[in-house]
């Protein structure tokens, strides 16, 4: 895990600030089905990482998901509670 880690630093740091400034542009979504779904997709992607379910390079590319897709959707969180506390009207 810190060898993915050390290789994915720079895309992980990249998912959180995309993932920041999508939020903020967008905005926290209407209902609650959107972040419900996602985060059982963050979940599923968890869970076949852990599992190793992929075997060779597309479990390289599973497991770097795994790792960025919850940032992004942190990211994503945060940028949403930015627009909301400055009133940015989107």
């Amino acid at each position: 895990m810190m060898l993915l880690l050390a290789a994915f630093w720079p895309g992980l740091a990249g998912a959180v600030a995309l993932g920041g400034l999508v939020g903020f542009l967008a905005g926290w979504p209407g209902g609650r089905a959107v972040p419900l779904a996602l985060g059982g997709l963050a979940a599923l992607v968890m869970l076949l990482a852990l599992a190793q379910a992929v075997p060779g390079l597309p479990g390289l590319w599973l497991d770097g998901a795994a790792l960025m897709l919850p940032l992004y959707l942190a990211g994503c969180a945060i940028g949403a509670m930015g627009n909301r506390t400055t009133d940015a009207g989107r």
